[in-house]
């Protein structure tokens, strides 16, 4: 009985062995991280119609993640409030459209066409252009 439980003892240490030895093998040569998969362009039209462009690459799911990103990493600020349809864009990069005041607001446009999404749902795609937009309502 001594020496089934022996044999038991050493079967058990040499898998934590192995385990300890796979999971070094993994860390060392496994996959590193990256700066991300998706590449991105994102444009900021102001005011007076001047164009800021980030550029680069994102594993990000919603543009909101890219812009939290954006903040982290650029010269990129925004403000907004949370409302019944999401994230309304209240200033980017400081500057800040009242609609209440003269009917200014962000606009968003997604590969060229006005965005259908806010920024919280809006899915962000390998290769899409992002444009934020100071528009006057008509």
């Amino acid at each position: 009985m001594k020496k089934n439980t022996k044999g038991i003892i050493i079967g058990v240490v040499a898998m934590v062995v192995v385990a300890i030895l796979l999971v070094a093998v993994w860390l060392t040569f496994g996959p590193k991280a990256s700066a991300g998969t998706k590449a991105y362009e994102v444009t900021v039209t102001d005011n007076n119609g001047e164009v800021t462009t980030y550029e680069g690459k994102t594993d990000a799911e919603y543009l909101k993640e890219l812009m939290d990103e954006l903040v982290e990493e650029e010269d990129f600020t925004y403000e907004g409030s949370e409302s019944d349809y999401g994230l309304f864009i209240e200033s980017i990069n400081g500057l800040k459209a009242d609609y209440d005041t003269d009917g200014a607001y962000w606009s968003i446009y997604v590969n060229g066409e006005y965005g259908q999404y806010g920024a919280d749902s809006q899915p962000v795609a390998d290769g899409d252009k992002f444009g934020f937009v100071y528009e006057i309502a008509q």
